[in-house]
């Protein structure tokens, strides 16, 4: 009887095990075209990427180092950014404050490689203009804006509208003060001739690289691959124009098509007057260098290296083209008066000459007063700067933006310190700390990091964190624990 029973269950145990190899292998097929086609790209490992593709994604974030200055507990570097770091988990980032207040950025550790390139080809000793075209929701915006920093001018853009808030709101969240954002389509900057030092192109694409989403696996087609290809011509040819002679073009994709990827750039220096950079990756093992008919590009593959897939490839405009930017001045419905001056200057350390009125607030408009009057004469600015204040009647409300810029003067409004509980409740935009705060306008913190302005009226406290930006999940019964651990 008893071997009869013991028959049975590993029967049944090995039916079951069939069934779990069987869904295993079908939740991982790759497409047969698509394998195919890798076989012919003797740079790619074919067998070692598909194993990859099996894996957990990497999981990985970016510092933000003018807010926070700590590592994360047992994380390793990425080593082609000084701020990256690999995390042995997925945390919770919707339950940590840190994360809400633009101390760091959930970010692929590929796309991280951007450093590099920037680093090796932008001029840094000169004011810079610099264009994210295809921006949202964030990453390679943000690290680009720390990478300028305040010598500088971040246009990021995105033409979908939901895209482009959530590409201000994490922009806003990093807080550097140095980016306009913008919803165009990329025709609109033809209008902008030789504008920029440095356009990146991170396009839409056929997503191979993320075949570890079966989503991605299953919006994928061969139709498809071609359509991107043609689609990301358009792009770099309605964008061309605004780049400046000796200005660089970044180009990359998260797919490994050749069409979409080296082809195009080929197609490119056919067209127009182009030259191909090439990066020095001496020091990144795993980065394979593609050289096709003098056409270089960068490949990150899983299996070789620990991030997902992402192609790369640097050029420099030697075409000329003419700025043709007139000598437009401010109106004068756009001066401040001394008051708003004072007040603005009281709360922030931006420069007092950036200051300008933006209907009832007062705004520090991003790069220079010529370079936004420019700019806004051609595209749909949904972001111009930072907002400081805004003017109701006689009062001075001071604004989230401020709370979350690294210009902003803490000492400025007496401080509520919370707790991670009662930070997510403030989060939640919850009223909250009635006791622990001064009679008027308080800013919330957690861990000495600002996360926003509440207001104290006596009977009662009203939060100002942003309604749109408010955590949505029910928090009153989770764990507080799966959040990222700090090194001291």
């Amino acid at each position: 009887m008893q071997l009869i029973l013991r028959g049975t269950f590993f029967a049944s145990f090995e039916k079951t095990l069939r069934t779990l190899q069987l869904m295993d292998l079908t939740y991982n097929m790759l497409p047969e075209n698509f394998i195919e086609r890798l076989k012919s790209q003797e740079y790619i490992n074919n067998v070692a990427l598909q194993q990859a593709f099996k894996e957990p994604s990497p999981v990985s974030i970016r510092i933000n180092p003018l807010k926070w200055t700590l590592k994360p507990l047992d994380a390793g570097s990425v080593p082609w950014c000084n701020d990256g770091f690999y995390l042995d988990t997925r945390p919770s980032y919707t339950l940590d404050p840190l994360f809400h207040a633009g101390c760091y950025y959930p970010q692929e550790a590929s796309g991280m490689f951007l450093e590099q390139v920037f680093r090796q080809t932008a001029d840094q000793t000169d004011y810079i203009r610099v264009l994210d075209l295809c921006g949202a929701p964030g990453g390679k915006s943000t690290h680009l804006s720390s990478l300028i920093g305040q010598k500088g001018l971040l246009v990021a853009n995105e033409v979908i509208r939901t895209r482009a808030r959530i590409l201000e709101e994490n922009l806003t969240k990093w807080g550097l003060s140095n980016c306009i954002v913008t919803q165009n389509d990329p025709s609109s900057f033809s209008l902008l001739p030789g504008f920029f030092d440095l356009i990146l192109l991170d396009v839409p694409c056929s997503g191979e690289g993320m075949f570890r989403d079966q989503v991605a696996i299953k919006e994928w087609s061969e139709e498809n691959t071609a359509l991107c290809a043609e689609r990301q011509k358009r792009i770099i040819m309605d964008v061309w124009p605004s780049l400046k002679e000796n200005g660089i073009l970044i180009y990359s994709t998260c797919t490994f098509n050749p069409g979409e990827n080296e082809k195009n750039i080929k197609w490119l220096t056919g067209k127009q007057d182009a030259e191909i950079i090439r990066l020095d990756i001496s020091d990144f093992k795993g980065i394979t260098e593609i050289d096709f008919e003098g056409i270089y590009g960068y490949g990150f593959y899983p299996g070789k290296i620990r991030g997902e897939g992402l192609f790369i490839s640097v050029l420099r405009k030697s075409g000329k083209e003419t700025d043709l930017r007139t000598g437009d001045k401010w109106g004068s419905d756009r001066k401040i008066n001394r008051e708003e001056r004072i007040a603005a200057g009281e709360w922030t350390s931006l420069p007092e000459e950036s200051f300008v009125r933006y209907g009832n607030e007062i705004v520090s408009v991003a790069g220079s007063y010529n370079d936004y009057i420019h700019l806004v004469k051609h595209l749909n600015v949904i972001k111009p700067g930072t907002k400081v204040l805004a003017v109701k009647a006689k009062n001075f409300i001071p604004a989230h933006e401020m709370a979350m810029s690294v210009y902003f003067k803490k000492e400025s409004f007496p401080d509520v310190r919370a707790s991670q509980d009662k930070a997510l409740h403030y989060l939640c935009r919850e009223n909250i700390l009635v006791e622990a705060s001064s009679k008027g306008w308080n800013t919330v913190s957690f861990n000495g990091i600002i996360l926003g302005f509440l207001n104290n009226i006596g009977k009662r406290v009203n939060n100002y964190y942003p309604v749109e930006w408010r955590i949505r999940m029910n928090i009153s019964n989770v764990s507080l624990d799966n959040v990222i651990k700090w090194r001291d």
